[in-house]
């Protein structure tokens, strides 16, 4: 049998700062130059995805009779920990309840097992999860993070990913007709004129509908992935069938629209994070499309507008041109409408 790898403990490190200030280009400059073969590199939204499923998948386990620990906590981190020593997290952010209800346990888990974390995010430890539901019970999770990590704070003066900034017409404002005529003509170019209809992505017992397909390329309206219960799966599963998204009518968010704004935000690091191009029409500018001044998405916001603005720059769609070389074309599951 190969002996397995083995390592001492060793105390992590949770970087954060504002956004544009190189923390994600120095996590993939970590991930890329450590010299170990149990590595992962994951968004946190993709990570805990993966870990409700396996709880899922233990608990319909306990009930076939297949297991017969109650607990879906231990076996799922020592899965995680066999997986990789060291987790790199890129924008570490907790809103949802039920992430932040087991983030002390699974942690103590993974921590135990000798996993090394290696995190960024726009807060520090302290902050995170702030004004969410029974934070007190997500309290402990700070202090494990705390003993477990260093600490740096990543500060500087200026935003790089503005500076990038490129002249590519992929998001205009304000969202009216002229803009309808603009993305209707970028996406007669983008798909050349391919035919265009009604799409559907199987994902665990349903269908994912895609009003507008065409290729590797979708459009949605804002209403059709915001303002319906779609979650971290859903956009999982369209950022890994589509390489470009259009998404017309993107209104300005406010305390009125929390959920649809908790939406646009997940919504938009999924896209960031498989690198899919996106094409908008919006009410406003990204610094200006989030009109509330208070709640914990006015900080998620800004990570959001950041994003946005990079997804414009001519260095992010050279990249994403790159990356399409030699991908084969997805052939899309049609539905009637």
């Amino acid at each position: 049998a190969r002996k397995r790898e083995t390592h001492e403990a060793v105390k992590g490190l949770y970087i954060h700062g504002g956004v544009g200030r190189g923390k994600t280009m120095l996590m993939d400059m970590f991930f890329d130059l450590l010299p170990v073969r149990r590595k992962r590199r994951v968004h946190f939204n993709d990570f805990m995805a993966d870990v409700q499923d396996g709880i899922q998948k233990h608990r319909q386990a306990r009930k076939n009779g297949d297991v017969r620990e109650d607990d879906p906590i231990p076996p799922v981190a020592k899965a995680l920990a066999e997986q990789a020593w060291v987790l790199c997290f890129d924008e570490f952010s907790v809103t949802d309840i039920a992430d932040a209800m087991i983030l002390s346990r699974l942690f103590s888990a993974l921590f135990a097992s000798g996993v090394v974390l290696v995190a960024t995010s726009n807060v520090a430890p302290e902050n995170l999860y702030s004004d969410g539901l029974n934070r007190q019970l997500f309290l402990p999770f700070i202090g494990i993070l705390e003993r477990h990590t260093q600490v740096l704070a990543l500060d500087a003066d200026k935003d790089y990913r503005l500076e990038k900034l490129a002249r590519t017409p992929v998001y205009v404002t304000p969202a009216d007709a002229a803009a309808d005529q603009l993305l209707d003509e970028a996406w007669q170019a983008m798909t050349r004129g391919a035919p265009t209809a009604e799409a559907s992505i199987a994902l665990k017992g349903r269908q994912v509908i895609v009003p507008r397909a065409a290729g590797d390329a979708a459009r949605f309206s804002f209403a059709d992935l915001c303002e319906k219960p779609l979650g971290a799966r859903d956009f999982l599963a369209i950022a890994g069938r589509f390489s470009t998204i259009f998404i017309d009518h993107v209104p300005v968010l406010g305390e009125g629209k929390r959920n649809e704004a908790k939406r646009f935000i997940l919504l938009i690091d999924t896209l960031y994070d498989h690198h899919v191009r996106m094409v908008v029409s919006a009410d406003a500018p990204p610094q200006a499309l989030y009109a509330a001044k208070r709640g914990v998405e006015v900080f998620e916001f800004e990570r959001t507008a950041s994003r946005l603005i990079e997804m414009q720059s001519r260095d992010w769609l050279e990249d994403w041109a790159a990356r399409q070389k030699g991908k084969p074309a997805p052939e899309a599951q049609q539905a009637q409408a």
